[in-house]
């Protein structure tokens, strides 16, 4: 995903194969839990390269076909890392990016608003995915996150399907340049 060319090719190859492109979902993110003092300028790149660089690149990529077609809806994952400094684990790239992703997204949406294409961002709180739930280093965690939360509990991955399902789709018509944070609560204290 970090290889424009690459990109470009499997959009075109979704076109291609689909007859055009309705609604892209860009869900990439990876998390180095370092120190800033610690943190080598390769690993920062690497949390921009992944977390940012490639949302740029799918929904510019996505955003050519649809600006075509005149209409679309293209969905970014940014996260309420954009919007808090989580604690206790440090992850000033992650933060930084997610919030990158955030603005893109509202750029990219003013930017092709009058040409039929939306741009919105779902911001995830903590969530029980495979990978949190199995990492040495969340996992224990994961108490502390729930006694922090309002609703006691991380959320599940399949809580956020429907948000995704409704910003893709015709019913979220008057919806661009949103991010909607679907974190439980947990950025509201």
């Amino acid at each position: 995903m970090t290889d424009q060319d690459q990109v470009e090719d499997m959009i075109k190859t979704v076109v291609d194969k689909l007859g055009g492109l309705d609604a892209a979902f860009n869900n990439a993110g990876v998390c180095l839990n370092i120190p800033a003092e610690e943190m080598t300028f390769e690993q920062w790149q690497k949390v921009v390269n992944l977390n940012l660089n490639v949302v740029f690149l799918c929904s510019t990529a996505a955003g050519r076909y649809m600006l075509k077609q005149g209409k679309g809806s293209i969905v970014n994952t940014a996260s309420m890392s954009a919007h808090i400094v989580n604690r206790p684990q440090p992850q000033c790239s992650y933060n930084a990016t997610k919030a990158g992703v955030i603005q893109l997204s509202k750029s990219l949406a003013i930017e092709w608003a009058k040409k039929g294409v939306r741009v919105n961002t779902m911001s995830p709180g903590y969530m029980g995915t495979d990978l949190t739930l199995s990492s040495p280093d969340l996992k224990p965690l994961i108490k502390t996150w729930n006694d922090w939360a309002p609703l006691g509990r991380l959320g599940k991955p399949d809580e956020l399907q429907g948000m995704a399902v409704y910003l893709a789709g015709d019913t979220s018509s008057f919806s661009t340049g949103e991010d909607y944070l679907i974190d439980g609560a947990f950025t509201a204290w």
